[in-house]
């Protein structure tokens, strides 16, 4: 009975993490996209994820990356920390294409999720 009063108490920890976490104002660290998420939040999402990758292959500080895409440290910090209820989509693809000139963004539509290549 006591490993299952535990067991609980873990689960409910670990729910209120995920509540923490998918907070639009949390700022620890990345957001979780939530489980219902919308096809435009996936998205920005992904692009986010995408910058990420760019910025760790690249091996450059986020002061480098602001610099390269026009935005302030703080800014940045919102993309690279999937903070996609601050960013549209717009100014995504604007970043990307300051990153990944020429770039191109195709969108393929699957059966119950949705993939972005950019």
């Amino acid at each position: 009975m006591k490993n299952k009063k535990k067991k609980l108490s873990e689960e409910e920890e670990f729910a209120k993490y995920l509540e923490k976490i998918e907070d639009p104002n949390y700022q620890g660290g990345s957001q979780h996209l939530p489980d219902n998420a919308t096809t435009s939040e996936k998205t920005k999402y992904e692009i986010c994820e995408k910058i990420v990758k760019y910025k760790k292959n690249k091996q450059i500080t986020t002061e480098e990356l602001a610099k390269q895409i026009g935005l302030s440290r703080a800014e940045t910090e919102d993309i690279l920390y999937c903070r996609i209820n601050y960013l549209t989509l717009d100014r995504l693809l604007n970043y990307t294409d300051k990153l990944f000139a020429p770039s191109r963004v195709k969108i393929t539509f699957e059966e119950g999720r949705n993939v972005v290549y950019a």
